[in-house]
This record gives structure tokens, sequence and C-alpha cells, in this order.
């Protein structure tokens, strides 16, 4: 790191200047020091600086690698076993089966984003088109995530970026003008719960296109070398960390999962409402330490309670009939 100075008219400015080699390409990190400074202050502001500029790199490495660690022939047994756990079989679910899965994850997957919907609600919005007197945006995003299931239950994709806008899209097209566009120029973002905690940032807009593409190409890479909760997982937890869209990126990447699974044959997966916090603390373990074992657990868990789910609806429906 080098400190830059740069005349303009009577006055000198100082930054604090520091280049990044990634591949073949230089990033160059700057910071604002002041203008005519001392020595004195010039020392002091460049250890906060130096702080700042490490930090972004950090961010930079965490965005940039997919899985830092191959996985061990012992790691992929483990998950391997964690698979042949799952209580059912994406061959054994009706028609009737992935109706009742997308009523389950659309009301989830909107509640953890805020959505004030309850699970009849969404129920009878999308089985009978009963609106009711809540949020416009609410109802069309239950909509919305529920064509997306019906996309990629027929799309032959995997991962691409015109894959993502595209689900994108058909969530938001009746409540976000962005529906569908990456974040644009100027537009960084910092994703916060609802305790005011933040759960990570998103990469610099400028990185969004490359770090999809790389994802993609190690996506493409390992499709056949790790199971799919390996790739799912990734896929997701790094979408989650590069957070290409403005606002929806948590619905885009939980549809995103799906379609993972189901491509690698595996069923469909909801995520709970009531297990938010565990899904935050997943996706922070990965971000830091490229950790996938809360992840792969939580997804065997969320695998046992969408069971009981169904079978509990089924229940009721039985009896509702008899």
């Amino acid at each position: 790191m080098h400190i830059e100075k740069r005349k303009e008219k009577n006055k000198i400015k100082y930054y604090l200047s520091h280049s990044y080699r990634e591949g073949s390409k230089v990033h160059k990190f700057r910071k604002y020091l002041g203008q005519d400074l001392t020595l004195a202050k010039i020392k002091e502001r460049r250890i906060i600086a130096e702080k700042l500029i490490l930090e972004e790199i950090h961010k930079y490495n965490i965005i940039n690698d997919p899985l830092r660690f191959k996985l061990s022939e012992e790691e992929i047994r483990w998950i391997n076993e964690i698979e042949s756990k799952i209580p059912f079989k994406i061959n054994h679910l009706l028609e009737k089966d992935w109706r009742l899965f997308s009523e389950i994850f659309v009301y989830n997957t909107n509640a953890i984003e805020g959505s004030k919907l309850n699970q009849e609600e969404v129920k009878n919005i999308l089985e009978k088109d009963k609106w009711p007197d809540k949020s416009k945006e609410d109802i069309a995003e239950a909509y919305g995530v529920d064509e997306a299931i019906a996309y990629i239950r027929k799309t032959r994709e995997h991962v691409s970026i015109n894959l993502i806008k595209e689900i994108h899209k058909i969530i938001f097209k009746n409540s976000k003008p962005f529906a569908g566009k990456l974040r644009k120029k100027g537009e960084e973002v910092v994703v916060m719960d609802n305790r005011s905690n933040i759960v990570h940032e998103g990469a610099p807009q400028l990185r969004i296109c490359h770090l999809i593409n790389e994802l993609v190409e190690w996506y493409e890479k390992n499709k056949s070398k790790y199971p799919g909760l390996v790739l799912g997982a990734v896929v997701h937890n790094q979408f989650e960390n590069i957070h290409p869209f403005r606002d929806g990126n948590g619905r885009v990447g939980r549809i995103l999962l799906n379609n993972i699974l189901i491509k690698h044959d595996l069923p469909p997966i909801n995520i709970d409402f009531k297990n938010r916090y565990e899904y935050y603390a997943s996706l922070k373990s990965y971000e830091i330490n490229k950790n996938l074992k809360p992840t792969i657990e939580l997804f065997l868990k969320e695998y046992m309670e969408l069971k009981e789910k169904i079978l509990k609806t089924k229940k009721e429906k039985w009896k509702l009939i008899h």
C-alpha cells in the first residue's frame, strides 16, 4: 500500500492506494485520507484506511472462491449418507404433492423476506384465486414464486446468468420495476436481519457478472464430481454472497437451490420461516469459513420437517373428505 498525492489548484489531496490482482485482472483500491494533511494526520488516517482496504480485499476473496477447499472422500461419503437419509424421493412426488410443496414453499420463502400473508391466505390465493385484504405486492409475489417453481420443473438449464434473471423476472414481474435486472452502477447492498445484525454484504456491483460466470464455471466443472446437496448448497450460498439484485436475492437463491436439487434427482427443499435464524447462521458460516456442514445439516432437518408437513396436510384433507 502506498500514499498517492494529487494536486488540485492550491490543495494537495492524499489517498491510500493498493492494487489487487485477480487472475489477469487488476483491481485498484483507493481510500481518500484528506487534503493538506500533516505527516501525523496522514499516519493516523492511514491506519484506518488500511483496515478498510484489507476488509474489502477479504470480502473479494470470500466471494471469489465458491469452495475454498476441495471436499475429502470422507466428507463426500458423509454427504452421500445424508442424501440417503432424505425421507422421500423426488419420483414419489405426485402432482398434488408438488402443489402442496409449492404452497408451503411460497408461504415460508416470502415470510422470511417480510411478507405478511399467512399460510391459509397463501393457500386461498393459489388454489382459489381469493385475495385477502393485504399488500398487493405480497399477493403478486405469492403468484410469482409459485410460477417460478413451475418454471424450474420444466427448464433443462442448471445455472446461468440468463436463468437467474429469468427467475427474478418471473417472481417480481408484477411487484418490482427492476424485475429481471441486475444491480446498476452505484447500487451496493448490505443485508441485515430483523434484529439489525449484518448477515452479509453483496459483491461490488461491477463484479456481479464476473462472479456469476465464475460460479457457473465452477458448477459445470464439478456437477458430476460432488453430490447434489453440495452443488445446491454452494450455488445457493455463493449466490447469496454475490447478491446480484437490488432486492429479491433470497427468494431467487432458494429457487435456484431447488433447481439444482431437482436436476440431480433430489426432492425440493423448503426453508421454514421458524428456522430462519439457523438459516442465516449457515450462510454466515459459509461466507466466513466456507463451512458447508451447517447448511447440509439444515437441509436434512428441513427435509424431515417437510415430510411431516406433507403427511399432516394429507391426513387433514382425508378427514375433510370422509
